[in-house]
C-alpha cells in the first residue's frame, strides 16, 4: 500500500507533530515513517496505524484519493 506523501506531510505540519511524534503515537517505528516519507509501500496495517494516529481515514492517506480528512 502506497500513503500520499505529500497528504502524510500535509497532516503533520496541519497537526504540528514531527516524524518523532507520529511514531509514539501510531507505534510504527521512526524508520519506517522515514522510509513512507521517502515513497516507500507499507503494509495496510502500518497505513492503518498512521490514519488512526492522525485522525484520518486510510484512504484520505493513500494515494490517488480525493477523501477529505475527518473534521474533529
Amino acid at each position: 500500500m502506497r500513503i500520499d506523501r505529500i497528504k502524510l506531510v500535509s497532516e503533520l505540519a496541519r497537526r504540528d507533530m514531527n516524524t518523532l511524534q507520529l511514531a509514539n503515537k501510531s507505534g510504527v517505528s521512526r524508520c519506517t515513517i522515514s522510509g513512507i516519507r521517502c515513497g516507500r509501500s507499507c503494509y495496510a496495517e502500518t497505513a492503518d496505524k498512521l490514519a488512526r494516529a492522525l485522525d484520518v481515514s486510510v484512504e484520505f492517506l493513500t494515494e490517488n484519493s480525493s477523501n477529505k480528512p475527518k473534521e474533529a
